[in-house]
């Protein structure tokens, strides 16, 4: 029982959410590459071959990332909190299923291009 006295997933999809947030990262809050949300993904060949073999979200994460997309976008396309899409995306790339790369706005350390900023705007409103 919660501290309200309903029972535990009774108050709709928030508490179910959490649970499944931990379930999906096992709990961890960073991926196995520390990934920005503003990254650029992009799926690999060994992604593609082992897409079938995956779990949903894994599956999900993949299925997106056929084009280069942020990783704020991946949150915003599969409704999956920032946090737990950049531990999921992190350990994807540590496993060679996915590659990620900086905006040139970062490697070069001048601000942000307005495109990026535009669709970053767009993937979170759409949460």
């Amino acid at each position: 029982m919660s501290p309200t006295g309903a029972p535990f997933g009774s108050d709709g999809a928030s508490s179910g959410l959490r649970v499944r947030s931990y379930v999906l990262t096992g709990g961890r809050t960073r991926g196995a590459a520390d990934l920005p949300f503003e990254a650029l993904i992009q799926v690999t060949a060994t992604g593609r071959a082992t897409m079938p073999t995956l779990a949903l979200e894994r599956r999900q994460i993949l299925t997106r990332c056929v084009g280069s997309i942020s990783v704020a976008e991946i949150s915003a396309h599969l409704r999956l909190p920032l946090g737990v899409v950049r531990v999921l995306v992190g350990d994807m790339v540590d496993e060679g299923l996915l590659t990620a790369s900086a905006p040139d706005h970062t490697r070069t350390g001048d601000r942000p291009d307005r495109q990026l900023l535009e669709r970053v705007l767009d993937g979170l409103q759409s949460l």
